[in-house]
């Protein structure tokens, strides 16, 4: 008898007939004789719903309080499910994230797990009963409910599987699987059948929306075969597994795009040890997530320093910066937040040469100026003008032949 962890979308149990199908899809499952451990996100748009009523009750938001509220969405979701469940007499039980034993640190907002004491669950299959879990909660170790953070469910469904040793963990949602590019700016993209842990970590750090990054760590760390799939259509998706030897790989898998993201460069800084270290010191203790870094060649014993953060990051990362700027000596401190990444992605990067120039080549070919260059062993990112970023991810889609 297999175990198998199945999580699903806002989008999957946005109303009463979507979470109807879903209960039809669990009970398929249990009746081919595996043990189900579903776990939920809100209904639809529910969070951002909550979000926007705290938001009109005024500014200010303690963490502990707004985590509290969020979590309601989710105990919704799974209520109704196991009332579904119950017409189609598939016995069932709804948890929270407290009840299945997710036990996190104590930062409200994008908490993370510390362990899974998944008793209540183990209590639940040995009953024969179907666990609905609320995904994207815990409890900290201080008794207080949190939440995980954008993504949180799938967190919460990887972590189960993992706890729980599922033999697999299918997340569900309204794309059939990972794509080669956004459909929305690609039409041509392809559905890709099968990702390492590393192209999808890349992917989804990248701009890639269908799986939470720390999703897709925690399934890496703990060896979790995800599969991602429709909720609307049933199809086989997008295996994310570890990498294949026996396998060729495709020189460039996807092309990505985020522009989430904004510039911050600080200018004139002494060219000397310790400086770096001190500003983004500043940034990690305030837990603001620095991702790309350039630091340009010094000239006359100064150089200049530029890095990317979450636009919602932008105003604090200023602060930080500008009142570190005396203390460093910077000359200037100025933000860009009309700036987009794109990014290769590719396991077969790592084997062959000449990946970077052809980028490159086509960027320069269409007039797009690259602002700034980071790379992997299987990612090659460039920061360019916003309004460039479709046409950049057009072209390169094009020319890699992902279509």
């Amino acid at each position: 008898m297999a175990l198998v962890v199945q999580k699903f979308g806002g989008t999957s149990v946005a109303d009463p007939e979507r979470i109807k199908t879903v209960a039809s899809h669990v009970a398929r499952t249990k009746r081919e004789g595996n043990e189900v451990v579903v776990v939920v996100s809100a209904m639809g748009r529910t969070t951002d719903d909550l979000i926007r009523l705290a938001a009109e009750i005024g500014p200010v938001r303690p963490g502990r309080e707004l985590d509290m509220l969020l979590t309601a969405g989710e105990r919704i979701s799974m209520a109704l499910l196991c009332m579904a469940l119950g017409h189609l007499d598939i016995p069932s039980i709804s948890l929270t994230g407290s009840q299945a034993g997710i036990i996190t640190d104590s930062t409200h907002g994008k908490a993370k797990i510390l362990e899974v004491k998944a008793d209540r669950i183990h209590e639940a299959m040995s009953g024969h009963k179907v666990a609905v879990v609320a995904g994207f909660q815990g409890v900290s170790e201080a008794h207080d409910v949190t939440t995980l953070g954008r993504g949180g469910s799938d967190t919460t469904a990887v972590a189960l599987a993992a706890a729980l040793h599922a033999g697999s963990c299918e997340i569900y949602t309204d794309v059939p699987g990972v794509f080669s590019a956004d459909p929305q700016i690609v039409p041509a993209a392809k559905r890709i059948s099968r990702l390492s842990f590393e192209e999808m970590l890349e992917i989804a750090a990248s701009g890639g929306r269908v799986l939470a990054l720390r999703s897709v760590e925690f399934a890496r760390n703990h060896g979790v075969p995800l599969e991602v799939r429709s909720s609307f259509t049933w199809e086989p998706g997008t295996i994310v597994d570890k990498e294949n030897p026996e396998m060729e790989q495709a020189i460039v898998s996807a092309v990505t795009n985020d522009a989430s993201e904004a510039k911050v460069t600080v200018t004139g800084v002494p060219d000397r040890p310790g400086i770096a270290a001190s500003l983004f010191r500043a940034l990690a203790d305030r837990s603001v997530n620095v991702d790309m870094i350039v630091q340009n060649t010094s000239r006359e014993g100064t150089t200049d320093i530029s890095f990317t953060v979450p636009k919602d990051d932008l105003e604090e990362s200023l602060e930080i910066t500008m009142s570190l700027a005396p203390v460093i000596k910077a000359s200037a401190v100025c933000s860009d937040s009309d700036i987009a990444r794109v990014s290769l992605i590719g396991a077969g990067m790592k084997t062959n040469p000449g990946v970077s120039a052809t980028m490159f080549e086509v960027l320069a070919r269409e007039g797009i100026n690259i602002e700034m260059i980071s790379t992997s062993s299987i990612r090659l990112s460039c920061v360019v003008k916003a309004a460039d970023m479709e046409r950049a991810v057009q072209t390169l889609h094009n020319e890699f032949g992902l279509g």
